[in-house]
């Protein structure tokens, strides 16, 4: 729930907002909301309605308002409760986090605290929050009376004083820009408020715009003198008497001592560089029209520069893979700064792209130097005389310097300033590290509004906003790379009759995206080739193969494996990727490529690298993963999945030694990865190792509830099967495939894979695998609703030898459930025990808290509640130890039916929506149905009749959906029971229809059907 007073008076429910009543109504609880928490009594409300003369039927009208308003929240699940009657008055029982006056309060708060803390960027964020909660004046359109009157106008100050401060640490952040509107805004509503012109003023100057801000100055001094007959306070006088008197630049400066280096090279030389005259320099290049974004960066490197630059030069190292933009960024901050370092504004290219081409720093200090308009005769020719005589110069200016491109820390150190006159902007592919250097900052891509903004200043914005989702597209394919954006769009500008749905689809159409991305002599690949080229071999060949890596996120074991390094040498040119921003370092054992950086990799491989040397390498990766997945299996299965996967490892031990010991998280973290090389080895017909990997990943996904996962490794691990023409393999996937379909409700696949299992396992020499699958086959019998076909299949296979060994995890559960939906709850308590006894002797936590789970939901069924809590409850507390979440949800719920029938309803509601919520996301529709239905009985025991018979209509529609004709019974038994006291024909109807499904079950709620039926036969009688 969400309570608005800022902009209007509106709550918010989950699924609409909630109508408040009349204006007066409104009021009421506009009065409640403000004060949350505290009793607001009825004399306040009368006297807020009717401040001056209130009807005799005041207190009656309050009553009426405040009862319509506690109908209207009743009425919302979420509601309930809210409004609390309380001795003469009332309460509003919602904390006031849920109320965005409050939030505004505490967000301002802590952003004052912040920029007192001198954190600027927390306070920005802080302090926009709060004054973009305000839609509008506050409670408007409300009946003020005098509480809510002196309420909102001592909010609207607070607003104001909120935005004065965001604006004030917006200067502070070089964010001039975004300050100018705020206060502009401000200064419109409130023409007399003299500090938000003051701030005004002072942004106005220091983005240049001088007039603008002897402009503000004069309308507030008019506007005091006309209304108030006064004038502006002595801050606002200060400040306009520092913008109209500027401090000139000195002509001539006088320097100190000479350097000896310089005397070498001549007196008069010397003489000359301290009597010349400084004229101010521009060296940047042409910045770009349609600079768009990095409002983040930017905002940041400002801040940073104000917070030294009065003590050291501010040197911004900005690095970033290709096409990021770096260059555009430095030369879009230098103009911005050059407002306020006004001597000299240069530019380098030092062209640390390759090693043949780098400029020296002497040749750089020579370029600079003659920028600055040094005399070419004045350049002395010794190096360290150069550096003296570059820093004399910065000393002598407030100058901004780009050095764009740099290879190295050592390229550009002797190009940094000594004085606090300077900012130096270093741009890089690398990341450059040195001890007297700041740490560089990674330039990310733009993200997706800003690509797309970007896209639109260079085709046009009418183009971008026709066809929204295929620019959306065009800037996701260019992988929201501004080089790559700016070569779509220049593709697009000269295409006027193409749309971009067109460019988007020939993106998409299969070929590299890189080859749309070029213009004359700008591309992207070629861009990149300047960073890959000067590699050394190997890491180059680690660049390749990444292209070839199915995944997206990359270890030095993987790569090792991939390109036949070592573990070490792997991590080695690994390391050199991300310090060329070729590569992107994930976290601390994990790298990834950008989309284009990929596309241009596998491009490379294809072109330098053999078929058969892919081959080799993507075999050495399959078999590592593989191997590395079968060794946390066998924790997770002991014995079985080896027995089913015959995998001999024969490669390098040194890569399970950078992994570490086995553990199931480590397939946690590895899990989207070793999916997609389930796929990726069908689709390079390595299949042995596409259904190895699958049936090696089953138990782990089966626990953790990835039913989707299975279904989608499995479906294409059984092609690769059935491509392979292996028969035993085939029979396995389809065994596991049903598995999944069954958890999640489609119980006709399950039947079929199964079937297709047993079929094709009929001549294998392997009996307990056949034995497996109809064991297997008797479950899906029982999730069907054919509970006497599970049984009878069931005891079948308990007579038979062959299932000794799956009798204990497979059969005994299996059985248990059909006996016990066929109220033989103590044959079904007798296998349930039995199976836990060899849970426990085989050490096997997942089949104890399975066991546990089962014994507690027959305990349930039976009345002997209070056991079945502390059973459930331990079967719970297992799995939060082992994380096996296997079957969670049915726990939660056969929890709820315990509670419910102790009369402890609150706790059975919360069980039952959590176990819903747990339910819908694993996927397990048959678990939701249930835990509809239960919710359903629950509400129906709080008096819930409207809310209880909607559960069960949803668990009607999904149970006809997934075919769970039990649930479906059940559902129909529900709505029978919420018609039996307004309806008696349409109860008859859905007693009539659940008896038809619980007879054909043979389960025992068909005699509680009858019964009611019955009833509803005699009452009709009677009428």
């Amino acid at each position: 729930m969400e309570i608005q007073v800022l902009g209007g008076l509106s709550v918010q429910v989950p699924t609409r907002t909630l109508r408040l009543g009349t204006p007066k109504q409104q009021a009421i609880f506009a009065m409640l909301a403000v004060q949350p928490g505290q009793l607001v009594t009825v004399s306040e409300l009368v006297d807020e309605l009717w401040s001056d003369c209130p009807p005799r039927s005041a207190v009656a009208n309050v009553l009426s308002y405040a009862a319509n308003l506690r109908r209207a929240f009743e009425a919302c699940p979420s509601g309930r409760g809210i409004i609390v009657r309380q001795r003469n008055g009332y309460r509003l029982d919602v904390p006031p986090e849920l109320i965005d006056i409050f939030c505004f309060e505490a967000e301002r708060s802590a952003g004052r605290e912040a920029l007192t803390a001198g954190h600027l960027d927390e306070a920005r964020v802080l302090l926009g929050s709060a004054v973009t909660r305000w839609q509008g004046p506050m409670l408007a359109g409300i009946p003020l009376g005098p509480v809510l009157t002196a309420r909102t106008v001592a909010a609207e100050e607070e607003r104001l004083l909120a935005t004065e401060l965001l604006a004030d640490v917006q200067l502070r952040c070089g964010r001039d820009d975004l300050a100018i509107p705020l206060l502009r805004e401000v200064v419109a509503r409130h023409p007399l408020r003299e500090p938000a012109y003051a701030l005004l003023m002072r942004a106005l100057h220091e983005s240049g715009d001088h007039a603008g801000a002897l402009v503000a100055y004069d309308e507030i001094r008019t506007r005091l003198s006309a209304e108030l007959g006064v004038v502006p306070g002595a801050d606002i006088e200060e400040l306009h008497r520092r913008i109209a008197t500027p401090v000139p630049t000195p002509v001539v400066v006088a320097q100190p001592e000479r350097s000896e280096s310089i005397v070498r090279d001549g007196e008069s030389a010397a003489v000359s560089e301290q009597t010349r005259q400084l004229k101010p320099v521009d060296h940047l290049p042409r910045a770009v029209a349609d600079f768009v974004g990095r409002e983040d960066v930017l905002a940041r490197l400002l801040a940073e520069t104000r917070r030294v630059e009065e003590r050291v030069p501010a040197v911004h190292i900005i690095d970033g893979m290709a096409g990021s933009g770096k260059t555009t960024l430095a030369v879009h901050l230098a103009r911005r700064l050059s407002a306020r370092y006004p001597d000299a504004v240069l530019f380098i290219d030092l062209c640390g792209h390759g090693e043949k081409n780098q400029v020296e720093p002497a040749s750089a200090l020579v370029t600079l130097l003659r920028q600055l308009e040094v005399p070419a005769e004045q350049v002395p020719v010794e190096f360290e005389a150069k550096v003296e005589l570059w820093r004399r110069e910065l000393a002598r200016r407030r100058s901004v310097i780009v050095l764009d491109n740099a290879a190295s820390s050592e390229q550009i150190l002797p190009l940094l300033p000594t004085e606090p006159t300077a900012v130096v902007l270093v741009t890089s592919r690398r990341r450059l590290s040195h001890p007297e250097v700041a740490p560089s900052q990674t330039l990310p891509v733009m993200n997706p509004e800003e690509s797309v903004d970007l896209l639109a200043l260079t085709v046009g914005r009418a183009r971008v906003s026709a066809e929204p989702e295929a620019a959306a597209e065009v800037v996701r394919r260019c992988g929201h790379l501004p080089l790559a954006i700016r070569l779509a769009g220049a593709r697009l500008a000269h295409r006027r009759n193409w749309r971009l749905a067109d460019l988007a689809e020939q993106m998409a159409a299969g070929g590299p995206a890189l080859h749309h991305l070029a213009q004359e002599e700008s591309a992207v690949a070629k861009a990149f080739a300047a960073s890959y080229e000067p590699l050394p071999e190997a890491t180059r060949r680690v660049f390749r193969f990444f292209g070839l890596y199915p995944g997206k996120r990359l270890s030095p074991s993987a790569v090792a494996a991939l390109t036949g390094l070592t573990v070490t040498e792997a991590r080695a040119a690994l390391d050199e990727l991300v310090d060329r921003n070729l590569a992107e370092d994930l976290d601390s054992a994990r790298y990834g490529l950008h989309d284009l950086m990929r596309q241009y990799s596998i491009e490379l491989c294809v072109r330098t690298d053999s078929p058969s040397d892919r081959s080799l390498g993507l075999g050495r990766l399959f078999d590592f993963m593989l191997e590395a997945a079968l060794r946390v299996a066998d924790l997770l299965e002991p014995g079985v999945v080896r027995s089913q996967v015959i995998h001999l490892w024969s490669g390098r031990s040194e890569l399970f030694e950078a992994l570490g010991e086995p553990h199931a998280e480590w397939l946690e973290s590895e899990r989207a990865e070793l999916l997609t090389m389930v796929l990726a080895a069908h689709e390079a017909g390595f299949y042995r190792h596409s259904w190895q990997l699958a049936r090696a990943l089953w138990r782990f996904c089966y626990i953790r509830g990835y039913f989707e996962d299975i279904i989608l490794t499995h479906r294409d691990a059984l092609e690769a099967a059935e491509a392979a023409g292996d028969t035993d393999a085939m029979a396995l996937m389809n065994n596991y495939l049903a598995s999944a379909y069954v958890r999640t409700g489609d119980n006709r696949k399950a039947l079929d894979h199964l079937t297709r299992s047993v079929a094709l396992s009929r001549d294998s020499r392997d009996v307990l695998r056949t034995a497996r699958y109809r064991a297997n086959l008797a479950a899906v019998y029982w999730w069907s609703g054919q509970l006497n076909e599970s049984v009878t299949l069931g005891f079948e296979c308990m007579r038979d030898k062959a299932y000794g060994e799956v009798g204990g995890p497979i059969l005994l559960p299996n059985l248990g459930l059909a006996l016990s939906a066929l109220g033989r709850h103590k044959e079904a308590l007798r296998l349930h025990r039995l199976h836990l006894a060899w849970a426990r002797t085989h050490s096997d936590d997942f089949h104890v808290l399975n066991a546990l789970s089962h014994i507690g939901g027959v305990r349930a069924r039976m009345g002997d509640l209070p056991q079945a809590i502390r059973i459930l409850l331990a079967s719970l507390a297992l799995r939060e130890r082992t994380g096996h979440r296997y079957a969670e949800a049915e726990v939660r719920n056969d929890l709820g039916i315990a509670y419910r029938g102790l009369g402890r309803l609150v706790e059975a509601q919360q069980e039952h929506e959590v176990a819903r919520k747990l339910s819908i996301a694993s996927g397990e529709r048959h678990v939701e149905a249930a835990a509809l239905n239960d919710l359903g009985r629950t509400l129906r025991a709080q008096g819930r009749e409207v809310e209880a018979a909607e559960m069960h209509e949803a668990a009607l529609r999904l149970a006809t959906r997934i075919a769970h004709p039990y649930e479906q019974g059940r559902a129909l038994a529900g709505l029978a029971e919420h018609f039996a006291g307004i309806d008696p024909a349409e109860a008859r109807r859905h007693w009539e229809r659940a008896l038809a499904i619980f007879r054909r079950m043979g389960v025992p709620e068909r005699f509680d059907a009858e019964r009611r039926l019955a009833e509803t036969e005699t009452t009709e009688v009677e009428h």
